[in-house]
């Protein structure tokens, strides 16, 4: 089961149960089944808050991914700031739900495994987010 809930920001308007498909649907390429993930809508104070207690980072970051898979059942929390993915929008000059969207998904590849900080990572993340976001298109488009 996939939850979606926002704390000290207004929920963002994504179309949840199409949202879910999409990440089972990506899951599924990668292997994988999904269990219970949640999602977490917070403000940039607030993931500085989490990313401070939990992993010791005192900066601002768009996504931060807890990982409870167990064999290939996904299974996470990932909370997502909405301040960062709206700035990261601009900087890259993209549309806030397309930036929205492969933030959603970058959580869902890192519990599939793919990671984004090593040499080359990167690029194979962004291969996978492009992938995932053509998924999502090709989806949309058929619904």
């Amino acid at each position: 089961m996939i939850t979606y809930s926002a704390e000290g920001v207004k929920m963002p308007k994504i179309r949840k149960r199409d949202t879910s498909r999409w990440i089972k649907a990506v899951a599924a390429t990668h292997g994988r089944k999904v269990g219970e993930i949640g999602y977490m809508f917070v403000d940039d104070e607030k993931i500085l808050e989490v990313n401070n207690e939990y992993l010791g980072h005192d900066y601002y970051t768009d996504i931060i991914t807890f990982d409870y898979d167990e064999g290939d059942v996904l299974n996470g929390d990932l909370v997502i700031s909405l301040d960062t993915v709206r700035t990261n929008a601009e900087f890259f000059n993209k549309v806030y739900e397309d930036e929205l969207n492969r933030v959603i998904i970058h959580g869902i590849l890192h519990l599939c495994g793919i990671n984004d900080k090593g040499p080359g990572e990167r690029e194979i993340m962004e291969e996978n987010e492009n992938k995932a976001l053509a998924l999502l298109k090709e989806m949309s488009s058929r619904s």
